[in-house]
């Protein structure tokens, strides 16, 4: 039989690979410059966000959930104070085309293939409290087939997020106490995880604090049981998004992952060239 949860954490994995590089591409955030914001400054949260920026910042960081609150509404301010999220969208969307076909050009065909029943299975999805998928889900979907395949993609990605940051409010883990778990999870650098997300001092020692007092980490650091709890959520995360893997399909599931899974590398090493190995770490394997 099927093993459905392990198919949704492996096409999770392809999923975040074939998406991630586009948040630090040199040309999507030359484009995104060109539109008239500084330095192009905070081009991750306006393109990922621009669905739902026009509930304003506060949704934004809401959805994004592990990242500084102050931070995101500086992004929001900044980008609709020089361009528009329509204009940002069709900037990234420009840098994937172009960067597909440079990049991994052997899998654009299949993906223009799989784009309809990408886009059937998450339009078959329930929205019910996935906000942030729901608003994509609704944005507007480009007439290039090869980018409307990978949004189909980021869609079911953005899906499986919003069900991920569920899982953690319904236990209680802040924005800051699920980066020290992720990171803790990935075994990466002491408190890099939430530190790239605009955690300072105080706010790590308030974290750390409360997951010591409930038994999740010891002298400072994540412990056995805070990791036993963030491979109960990663798993859970997995078992609840199996929903969009069973509605594409077994065999479409597959080409999916046969597609994706030989460049997903590839498409890795683009984040590691351009910001270096720590960035994307939801597309990174746990470090020995």
């Amino acid at each position: 039989m099927t093993d459905w949860t392990e198919l949704s954490a492996r096409a999770s994995m392809a999923s975040h690979r074939l998406i991630g590089w586009v948040f630090f591409d040199p040309e999507a955030i030359a484009r995104y410059t060109a539109l008239g914001v500084p330095d192009g400054f905070g081009y991750y949260i306006a393109s990922r966000g621009a669905p739902l920026a026009a509930a304003g910042h506060q949704a934004v960081a809401a959805a994004f959930y592990s990242v500084h609150p102050m931070f995101v509404e500086l992004c929001i301010g900044t980008a609709a104070a020089n361009t528009t999220f329509e204009a940002i969208t069709d900037a990234r969307n420009g840098a994937v085309a172009d960067g597909l076909r440079l990049h991994a050009p052997e899998i654009c065909d299949g993906l223009v293939e799989l784009a309809e029943p990408l886009w059937a299975a998450a339009d078959a999805l329930e929205p019910s409290g996935r906000v942030l998928f729901a608003a994509h889900r609704q944005w507007p979907r480009p007439a290039d087939p090869l980018v409307s395949g990978w949004l189909a993609v980021n869609c079911i990605r953005e899906y499986r997020g919003d069900t991920h940051w569920a899982i953690l409010a319904a236990e209680g883990i802040s924005g800051v106490q699920a980066g020290l778990l992720h990171n803790a999870f990935l075994n990466y650098p002491d408190e890099w995880i939430p530190r790239s997300r605009g955690a300072d001092d105080a706010a790590l020692a308030m974290a750390i604090g409360d997951l010591e007092a409930r038994g999740l980490a010891t002298d400072g650091k994540v412990d056995g049981a805070g990791l036993a709890l963030r491979q109960q959520v990663e798993r859970r995360t997995d078992a609840l998004t199996e929903t969009a893997w069973r509605l594409l399909g077994e065999d479409t599931t597959l080409r999916f992952l046969e597609l994706v899974e030989p460049v997903a590398q590839r498409l890795l090493e683009r984040i590691d060239l351009t910001v270096g190995p720590d960035w994307m770490p939801a597309a990174r394997p746990r470090r020995d």
